[in-house]
């Protein structure tokens, strides 16, 4: 029984993790039940036993890469160093720039975006990463770090509209200077120099 419980239970994290894969790649569309079976390696029937129907494992898998995203952001953030270096540390996380962010993408997606309860999970991440980002910012400044005229939700917002419309610019040129640049030209107007530009940590979102 208790074997029979670790399979199930290990077939059901196989669905979400290949339907999270699936729609990084493909979106909602071309997430097919086919495609989800085939990617996550499971039996014909196995989606319907675990799931109320495509709807619902597409929510779990949105959740999952939503709580990899902001796990992510707050170990950025709780870590050591002043505001400033947190915020540099985020923006200079490497990243798997041509796949783009596994919450932003589903951002863009049509059939995602027009169904507030699979929109939730987007909303909330980056609602999360506006917050540390704003904290940071609101910590640089009282450390002289960073102009006091700054707004920080207004500053964390475009932080994280550089990031993400980095991963746009670098998908159209199929290249990754369109991200580079997008970034250090945040960096540049954050005042930044370029002695203080360390990547850390090989991690995607």
């Amino acid at each position: 029984m208790v074997g029979g419980v670790e399979r199930s239970s290990d077939t059901k994290d196989r669905l979400i993790e290949g339907t999270r894969q699936l729609l990084w790649d493909r979106g909602y569309v071309g997430t097919s039940p086919t495609a989800i079976l085939r990617r996550s390696g499971v039996g014909q029937g196995s989606m319907y036993h675990h799931f109320r129907g495509k709807s619902d494992l597409v929510l779990a898998a949105e959740r999952r890469s939503a709580e990899l995203m902001q796990a992510q952001v707050r170990e950025v953030f709780s870590g050591e160093g002043t505001g400033l270096q947190r915020i540099v540390a985020y923006l200079l996380l490497q990243r798997d720039v041509l796949r783009g962010c596994s919450v932003g993408r589903l951002a863009g997606d049509p059939e995602i975006v027009a169904d507030d309860e699979l929109r939730a999970p987007v909303r909330e991440t980056f609602a999360v990463l506006n917050r540390c980002l704003s904290e940071a910012v609101t910590e640089a400044q009282a450390a002289g770090e960073l102009d006091a005229r700054l707004r920080p939700e207004e500053t964390a917002a475009a932080l994280a509209a550089v990031i993400q419309g980095g991963y746009a610019l670098a998908r159209a040129e199929q290249s990754t200077e369109p991200f580079d640049r997008a970034i250090h030209g945040a960096l540049d107007l954050l005042g930044v120099p370029a002695d203080d530009r360390v990547p850390v940590g090989a991690r995607s979102s």
